[in-house]
């Protein structure tokens, strides 16, 4: 089954989507092993950069782009269909296809990935206060 982002917009809650988006992996499962340098080199191009952006744009920097759940750290984009060396290698329409990437945070990146229901997923408000960033200035 290949996942879009048209699909996938679809569904209106969170859970629908990470749902849709499950891969039920497992961690130190070997992906690309020794050719690891391949997707580091691929993750370091400035096609992959502008590509980046552009997603994180589109989807407003939002996790799975629903607006109500704005990243507040690090933001990732996942390739919603595993890539792969040959992927890499042939540069395949699976890698560079806003069609099949999406904006994350790194929690619901490791659900995607791992099904880890260990995991919390954390969809509050945060209520900010003075200098809520700087606690010795309280």
């Amino acid at each position: 089954m290949i996942r879009t982002y048209s699909e996938l917009i679809k569904l209106e809650t969170f859970e629908e989507r990470l749902n849709y988006l499950k891969l039920f992996g497992k961690v130190g499962e070997d992906t690309f092993g020794f050719d690891r340098y391949l997707n580091q080199m691929f993750y370091t191009s400035y096609e992959w950069r502008k590509l980046r952006n552009d997603i994180i744009a589109r989807d407003m920097g939002c996790d799975l782009a629903i607006p109500e759940f704005e990243i507040q750290g690090k933001i990732l984009i996942h390739h919603m269909n595993p890539i792969s060396k040959y992927d890499i290698i042939n540069k395949t329409d699976l890698l560079l296809n806003p069609e099949y990437l999406i904006t994350t945070c790194k929690n619901t990146h490791d659900l995607i990935h791992y099904s880890n229901k260990d995991l919390v997923i954390n969809r509050g408000l945060v209520v900010r206060s003075k200098n809520d960033t700087c606690p010795w200035r309280h």
